[in-house]
């Protein structure tokens, strides 16, 4: 596989998947017209990695905003997480929030209480 990336906008957070080092990021706001259509090259590519790749996966978050749909995203690959984390596998959640944005922070925290994997959470 190789490295993945999908440029920042407005509304589409900025996602660059490094597939030599591991690391799986996704900064800013996330509120597309089409999130299944513009995140299923990122599940795939999530899948991918914990499929073939040899070393763990970090996921660093810093979102500042999630429509629901990409809250369903997130969800979906926190689900190939914990599948991958039950098969041995070494994953886990680094997920920084402003501090001002306790609506983040909440919903970072739901997510952390269904996750069995290492999830941390960071105020900045």
């Amino acid at each position: 596989m190789k490295d993945f990336k999908i440029e920042g906008t407005q509304s589409i957070p900025e996602i660059v998947g490094d597939w030599n080092k591991g690391i799986l990021s996704i900064s800013g706001d996330s509120y597309p017209e089409n999130s299944f259509e513009l995140f299923e090259p990122l599940l795939q590519w999530v899948e991918g990695f914990l499929d073939q790749a040899d070393c763990d996966l970090k996921l660093k978050l810093s979102l500042l905003y999630l429509n629901t749909s990409s809250v369903k995203i997130m969800m979906d690959i926190f689900d190939l997480l914990e599948v991958a984390h039950s098969q041995g596998k070494s994953v886990g959640v680094t997920w920084s929030y402003d501090e001002d944005n306790e609506r983040v922070a909440e919903l970072a925290e739901d997510f952390k209480e269904d996750c069995t994997f290492p999830f941390d959470i960071r105020a900045f």
